[in-house]
């Protein structure tokens, strides 16, 4: 009897002990549930705040004149067109405007990664005088505003000058406004737009690389230069996309130097979007400015495809870029 009730007893244990797991489980599984229903939640919320006016744009850029006027439509039109895209990619030029605007990038683009990518490379590496306040002026150019040395780069570029040499020669100083060689001159100094911020991502990454290989390289007879570009450069090619994606980004985007340095505008997509309204006001003779906006909305998507392409591409390259540089937050 006495083993029975023993046998009884520890299978009365055993139960309430496989009870008190199934709860304890069973209460995991359900605040598990509830967090994932929760980031859910909050990631649909930020995604629609983020993504809602894009897919507005896009939404209103199919809209018919009637579908404007309807106010039952939301979002969905009733009776949707292309008219609209054909407008606007007909009075932005589309294939000629990108065609330049694509080359004028691409260009800025390559020799930003090529001087921030060397300056990053040497900061990283070299040791030479003033280096942590040179460092330092590197991170004052990421955090100082353009607009408070946008005075002191125009009158720069308006009478341009080195070290008095155009002067003596010419007699006058050279105005290089109203085109594009102030921005080719900055970028290939490591002053273009941004450059700041891609030195620095060049210099994390480099400091993540091992110093192994740079020594491996030089038992092998290779000097400083060989090193870099055959063996650094292309292990940062990660670093690199990721600068390609951020600077095509922002000079695609770039109105500030453009209108600084007085940009002839007529082949740039950006600019002759933010005057395809009026343009086609008085072409069209489209009075109606509801009307005219669906063209805008058109035209908007049009010039947001080429860098969502880019991006969508270069994806998986520009977040391990990200990750391994150290740029967080």
């Amino acid at each position: 009897m006495n083993i029975r009730n023993a046998r009884v007893y520890y299978r009365k244990i055993i139960e309430k002990v496989n009870d008190v797991t199934f709860r304890s489980r069973t209460v995991n599984r359900l605040k598990s549930l509830l967090l994932g229903i929760f980031k859910f939640v909050i990631i649909v919320g930020m995604s629609y705040i983020i993504l809602g006016p894009v897919i507005n744009i896009v939404c209103n850029a199919f809209f018919s004149p009637s579908d404007v006027y309807n106010p039952s439509v939301f979002m969905i039109p009733l009776n949707p067109t292309l008219e609209n895209f054909r407008r606007a990619f007909v009075r932005l030029d589309y294939w000629s405007t990108l065609g330049y605007t694509m080359i004028y990038i691409i260009s800025l683009t390559l020799i930003q990664i090529l001087i921030c990518s060397m300056v990053g490379y040497g900061f990283s590496r070299f040791d030479f005088p003033f280096k942590k306040l040179l460092f330092g002026c590197v991170i004052v150019t990421i955090v100082l505003p353009a607009h408070v040395i946008m005075l002191p780069i125009y009158q720069h570029f308006r009478m341009w000058d080195v070290f008095g040499i155009i002067r003596s020669i010419r007699g006058e100083p050279i105005n290089l406004l109203s085109q594009q060689t102030p921005m080719y001159l900055m970028t290939i100094l490591g002053t273009g737009l941004r450059s700041g911020l891609y030195i620095y991502i060049f210099r994390q990454f480099f400091r993540g690389l091992p110093k192994e290989i740079e020594e491996a390289a030089l038992i092998d007879g290779a000097g400083t230069w060989h090193t870099y570009f055959r063996i650094m450069l292309r292990n940062a090619m990660p670093a690199a996309i990721s600068v390609a994606v951020f600077s095509m980004v922002w000079q695609y985007n770039d109105m500030f130097y453009a209108r600084l340095f007085s940009i002839p505008t007529s082949k740039n997509l950006t600019f002759r979007l933010s005057t395809i309204q009026a343009t086609i006001e008085f072409v069209d003779q489209i009075k109606d400015p509801m009307i005219s906006q669906l063209a805008v909305y058109a035209g908007i998507t049009l010039v947001l495809l080429p860098i969502l392409i880019i991006y969508f591409v270069l994806q998986k390259y520009f977040v391990e870029g990200i990750e391994r540089s150290g740029i967080v937050g």
